[in-house]
């Protein structure tokens, strides 16, 4: 049995692309960041996902030289945003090697309507963001007996 999808390889992606973009509602945004092949990659500043258990993850931000007045997070219709502002020091240092990137920069993660941010650190260069599935009181765990 071949499904619809089965037909679609990459050399019709496109076509793929335009049908799914034409039958869906409220999801442009969303698309347009999962399948945008001419946007760069953002990979600074490093970061780690760990799961720390079904109903817990920690997002770690590596911020090494801001202080924590140089970092902004908040969340913004069902994303995660991070920003850092770091202002430019006039200095009369000269550089054999500057390997430490200090730059402004914005980063943002979209949420899963059931993920909730519940606590945020910033501790020694490293922002800790912790993650909460919200689970609905009808799913919680019962105990009968």
């Amino acid at each position: 049995m071949q499904t619809a999808l089965a037909k679609y390889h990459a050399a019709n992606l496109p076509e793929l692309m335009e049908r799914i973009n034409r039958n869906s509602i409220g999801m442009d945004d969303y698309l347009d960041r999962f399948f945008n092949l001419n946007e760069t990659t953002q990979n600074y500043p490093p970061y780690n996902l760990v799961h720390l258990s079904e109903t817990l993850s920690r997002l770690e931000i590596a911020l090494a030289g801001f202080k924590s007045k140089e970092v902004k997070v908040y969340t913004q219709t069902g994303k995660l945003f991070v920003e850092g502002k770091k202002e430019d020091k006039e200095t009369d240092a000269k550089f054999i090697h500057k390997g430490l990137a200090q730059r402004s920069f914005t980063r943002q993660w979209t949420l899963a309507d059931d993920t909730e941010v519940r606590s945020v650190s910033f501790e020694d260069g490293l922002l800790s963001v912790e993650l909460g599935k919200v689970i609905p009181e009808h799913h919680q765990r019962k105990d009968w007996f």
